[in-house]
């Protein structure tokens, strides 16, 4: 069994999100399950946040969108496999 993880960290949401959400968008038929993760809530919002996306597919396609993904300044993105034999 393989699964591959995507793990997303965003320094500034704010101007970041939108072109975030316009790749994920652009790949959505690879993301099996998205989790968006921020500390704090209404007044206490932070600008910063962690995406952990379980994606399949073509490695090649997984890590073009990955390559995109690092082009957002302030964001860092991390394409992890992981297999049980």
């Amino acid at each position: 069994m393989e699964k591959t993880v995507l793990i997303v960290l965003i320094g500034n949401r704010k101007e970041a999100a939108v072109t975030i959400q316009k790749i994920l968008t652009d790949w959505g038929c690879t993301i099996k399950t998205r989790l968006g993760i921020h500390d704090g809530v209404l007044d206490n919002c932070t600008n910063s946040g962690l995406l952990i996306l379980d994606i399949v597919g073509q490695k090649e396609k997984n890590e073009e969108m990955t390559r995109k993904i690092n082009l957002i300044h302030g964001v860092k993105a991390q394409l992890v496999t992981l297999s049980i034999d």
